[in-house]
């Protein structure tokens, strides 16, 4: 695709339901984007604050503070031992990481990557970005000779699917058999909610079960945006294979891509601490209690959902029939043709709202089942 040949941003399309939700007598319930509405734990704020005294330049792979913070999280909450100073990378957010990875890594003209069939969008965009041809495809059989990238998302987006540790080693495997770097983004991993995933840490592309102990060509990547509402912080991180980070440090440098100093230092608190990320799980893990039996009650069918921050209904007609009816009430939601074509029966609704236009969305969608 050429430059200046980029598609329509799709949330555009949302306008006139938005529209027509905010003119709800009680108004409207946003489901439709996974925004933090909670507020920033005071520890990490603060940390921000004793930080901004930035006169000199930030460090692009960031404070020996910070990468010692990573590895030590990724060891305490992901089951990923031993990863050194030069296996880990702040970014400036998980969205840069992955619009640009695809050209920081070299890939272009011939090149595919590979990305789930429900899918995060900017996956696909990154690829048409670097002018490789992007692939939805969740089979690892599947992936062609010249695969040279691949997304996993695990917990997904918007699907909330979680990936087990057999499915990452098969996937692991396809790649390498292929040549191909891999790529697990985790940044909902904290937020497990049923069957197994209740009480068992959902695994890491990183965890030595999958990777053998062997990080070449594989990394994972995570943000703080919703554990710890970090999301106008613009604070996420990758890690794994050295070589791979290192050569994402030197891209990072030439190209001026560096996390701010008060940044990094309230990543390094935030990393640190344990307690509000389960303060803020339980937050969603109540708010999920109510939405989810009120969307059933509607006459939604929810599909995998698991894990993550969003509810992934069908009522088995066109997503833009249900958004529409979805308007009417007040709720906006966002529709499944925006995470690929293979989903457009499908709606996902984000628990990032107050309690208070949670129970909104919840009265209003049993009304309509009745």
């Amino acid at each position: 695709m050429a430059l200046g040949a980029l598609p329509d941003y799709p949330w555009d399309e949302m306008a006139p339901y938005a529209a027509r939700a905010r003119a709800h007598r009680d108004g409207i319930v946003d489901l439709s984007i996974g925004s933090p509405v909670d507020p920033t734990p005071a520890l990490i704020a603060d940390a921000l604050k004793a930080a901004t005294d930035a006169h000199s330049y930030p460090q692009t792979a960031g404070t020996p503070a910070l990468r010692s913070a990573i590895a030590s999280w990724f060891e305490r909450r992901r089951g990923v031992p031993g990863l050194g100073d030069d296996s880990v990378l702040p970014t400036i957010g998980s969205k840069e990481f992955v619009a640009w990875l695809p050209f920081m890594l070299g890939f272009g003209e011939g090149d595919v990557v590979a990305h789930p069939l429900a899918a995060y969008p900017t996956y696909e965009m990154g690829a048409r970005l670097a002018g490789a041809t992007p692939l939805a495809a969740d089979d690892p059989d599947s992936w062609p000779s010249t695969t040279k990238l691949v997304w996993l998302n695990s917990p997904g987006n918007p699907d909330g699917r979680v990936l087990d540790v057999p499915a990452l080693q098969a996937a692991v495997a396809r790649a390498r058999a292929l040549g191909a770097v891999i790529v697990g983004d985790e940044c909902y991993a904290e937020l497990g909610w049923d069957g197994r995933w209740a009480s068992e840490p959902i695994p890491s592309i990183l965890d030595p079960r999958v990777t053998g102990g062997d990080l070449t060509g594989v990394l994972g990547a995570y943000s703080l945006s919703k554990q710890s509402n970090l999301a106008g912080y613009r604070a996420a991180f990758v890690a794994g294979d050295p070589a791979l980070i290192e050569r994402l440090v030197t891209v990072r440098k030439h190209a001026g891509m560096i996390p701010p100093a008060p940044v990094q230092a309230a990543m390094e608190v935030a990393l640190g601490d344990d307690a509000h990320v389960a303060a803020q799980k339980a937050l969603y893990a109540a708010r999920r209690s109510v939405l989810r039996p009120a969307i059933e009650a509607a006459g939604l069918r929810i599909d995998e959902s698991v894990a993550g921050l969003y509810l992934w209904a069908t009522e088995g007609r066109d997503a833009w029939d249900t958004i529409s009816d979805l308007a009417s009430l007040g709720i906006l939601a966002g529709p499944g043709h925006f995470y690929g074509a293979h989903f457009p029966e499908h709606v996902r609704f984000s628990l990032t709202a107050t309690d208070e236009r949670i129970d909104a969305a919840a009265s209003r969608l049993r009304s309509r089942g009745h």
